[in-house]
């Protein structure tokens, strides 16, 4: 080595170990501090498209309350904006919203989803159950109603009196807790209205949407054995799932991904013991109220009220965290329901004129 290049080399060997020592530094204070929430794996929903749209193939209906053996409560007549604020604006009063739906998995679905969502947002309405009755649909159209669904923290019901079969899997996928009771059924999934005149170009499309597919389940936090079963078992039959196979492939009870999300956040503001405490119940609760001897004659009803009278054992729900605690979505009005935030939704809320245009928000 000449000597010009004896400087350098010393430079660049300082530099490396301020490097090294600045790593070792770095990483001593981070055992002290509370670790960074994980990030998200969830895709973040896109802004709301308020066209206009309606239902096609399938019926809603909107209740405040959450037995729905008083009725599933009113019908939604209508996607547009104020129509379909009116009909949820009463549930302010509780603080719960359930959806009822019956029919399948479409466009249109996917809209009811979204739109529901960004109004429950809206309104101060926090706990949110989708109460699904479908035989499935189109794939793309339950990977954006579960997208929707992920980011908006949804409950899932089938009830003993539903089924979900098909593409409606994938909005058990996204929700936040799934309670199911009624038949869960998988197979392969069918490209409908294909414009592919090949083999070759129905194979391409088929790998876009399985592509989809995939990273759908895994942001999700759903087995990638959902994925085998959706493109392999024959389209004419339906394989059903056990209850083994429903947690199995994180189908059923809490999901993961929302359940790691939460837990640094809850352990901040409530404390480590409500995290355990928070643990243990949903451990029992699965093996006592989900998986019964006698789960096959049971329906949502009567894993609520299980989980209902089992929580309280746990501490719950708790007097410092009430709404973050295990099965809040039940416990009916929000002592505090915030005030309507100001923009554009909230200035179109007013009642309009008789014989005026109502527009969405843009």
């Amino acid at each position: 080595m000449t000597l010009r290049w004896i400087p350098l080399a010393a430079g660049l060997l300082l530099a490396s170990a301020c490097s090294r020592q600045a790593e070792v530094q770095t990483s001593a204070s981070a055992d002290q501090a509370v670790p960074a929430a994980p990030a998200a794996q969830r895709k973040e929903q896109a802004q709301v498209d308020w066209s206009p749209a309606r239902l096609e193939a399938g019926d809603a209906w909107i209740d405040c309350g959450s037995d729905y053996r008083n009725g599933d409560g009113r019908p939604v007549l209508s996607l547009a904006y104020i129509d379909l604020r009116n009909t949820m604006q009463a549930c302010r009063g509780t603080g719960l919203v359930r959806l009822r739906y019956k029919g399948k998995v479409t466009t249109s679905f996917a809209a009811l989803a979204e739109r529901t969502g960004k109004l429950a947002t809206d309104l101060g309405i926090g706990k949110r159950i989708l109460d699904i009755d479908s035989a499935g649909g189109h794939v793309e159209a339950a990977i954006r109603a579960g997208d929707a669904i992920g980011e908006n923290d949804w409950t899932i019901w089938v009830r003993d009196d539903s089924a979900c079969h098909s593409a409606c899997v994938l909005l058990l996928a996204a929700g936040d807790m799934r309670v199911v009771a009624g038949p869960v059924g998988i197979h392969r999934m069918i490209r409908v209205g294909s414009a592919a005149t090949s083999r070759k170009e129905l194979g391409e499309e088929l790998r876009k949407v399985s592509d989809e597919l995939r990273n759908y389940l895994e942001r999700n936090g759903a087995s990638a054995e959902v994925y085998d079963l959706m493109t392999t078992v024959p389209n004419r039959t339906l394989r059903v799932l056990t209850a083994d196979e429903l947690e199995r492939y994180g189908l059923s009870g809490a999901n993961a991904v929302e359940d790691d999300l939460n837990r640094l956040r809850l352990a901040r503001r409530c404390g480590n013991d409500f995290v355990r405490r928070r643990d243990a119940f949903r451990r029992i609760y699965d093996a006592q109220c989900v998986q019964p001897a006698d789960a096959a004659s049971q329906d949502v009803v009567d894993i609520n009220a299980c989980g209902l009278a089992l929580r309280a054992q746990y501490g719950f729900p708790d007097p410092q965290c009430p709404d973050d605690s295990p099965m809040a979505e039940l416990d009916g009005a929000i002592l505090d329901i915030p005030q309507l935030a100001a923009g554009p939704e909230a200035e179109a809320a007013p009642e309009p004129a008789a014989g005026a245009r109502q527009d969405a928000p843009r």
